[in-house]
């Protein structure tokens, strides 16, 4: 049997991942420097959104949904710049220090907040409007059936509740609001809340689509019950009658 002896010079190979380390941080420097101003407004949106929120320096500190949008958007640039490498080892920081996965090639505006954050996972292909709001535990991600574009696009104002999943390539148009837990499938209109699973719009414009009464609805269960109740009856009082006992 033959053996292969595998020869390789540590010296190097150290001296490369150092020379790789410092690119990437000096890559990510400059990058910082020309995001100044949508940083500024990713803290502002927090201050705007969460009565929690004492100072700036506190959200930029302490906030870890204001430390993923950070570091994606510096990932976000490096991955426009095709510095690919760089940009999902920024991410991956991130996403061990905040428990929130962004893919760098995701596509964001301004002033996103996350609140709390922890496992809010952001796919590749995902579009996010200006000034929406994200809660814990959400899910922006495909079904696996798609190609190309796999992810949601969220408009404008959009809030999507704690562990809701929004999976698939359609669009929750602008002011929408999905509820916490919903797993959303299909497009949802603008002005609109949807609830459930799957999920379904329940009101439209400040108005309910369905006008059904939901506490006063008949229960089908309870009659069929009657139906059966009557029948017996029925059968009953033909076994008792004179005609039966002759």
């Amino acid at each position: 049997m033959k053996q292969y002896i595998i020869n390789f010079d540590l010296p190097a190979l150290v001296k490369g991942g150092a020379s790789a380390v410092k690119g990437i941080g000096q890559k990510t420097v400059g990058t910082v420097r020309s995001i100044r101003e949508e940083i500024a407004t990713d803290i502002a949106a927090v201050r705007q959104r969460d009565p929690a929120a004492r100072s700036d320096l506190e959200i930029l500190l302490l906030y870890s949904g204001v430390h993923a949008i950070l570091a994606y958007r510096v990932a976000h640039k490096l991955y426009l710049s095709k510095h690919y490498f760089a940009a999902r080892a920024i991410s991956q920081w991130a996403r061990h220090k905040t428990g929130i996965e962004i893919h760098p090639g995701a596509t964001i505006g301004k002033g996103l907040f996350i609140d709390h954050g922890m496992g809010v996972v952001i796919g590749e292909t995902t579009e996010i409007g200006d000034n929406c709001t994200l809660y814990q535990g959400v899910t922006l991600g495909g079904t696996g059936k798609d190609v190309g574009k796999r992810h949601p696009t969220l408009g404008n104002n959009v809030l999507v509740g704690a562990g809701a999943k929004v999976l698939g390539p359609f669009v929750i148009a602008d002011n929408s609001k999905i509820a916490a837990n919903a797993v959303v499938l299909e497009e949802v209109p603008e002005n609109s809340t949807a609830v459930g699973i799957p999920a379904k719009v329940v009101r439209r414009h400040g108005r309910k689509v369905d006008d059904l009464d939901q506490v006063h609805i008949p229960d089908p269960v309870a009659q069929e019950i009657k139906r059966l109740e009557d029948r017996m009856d029925a059968l009953c009082g033909k076994a008792s009658s004179p005609k039966a006992e002759n």
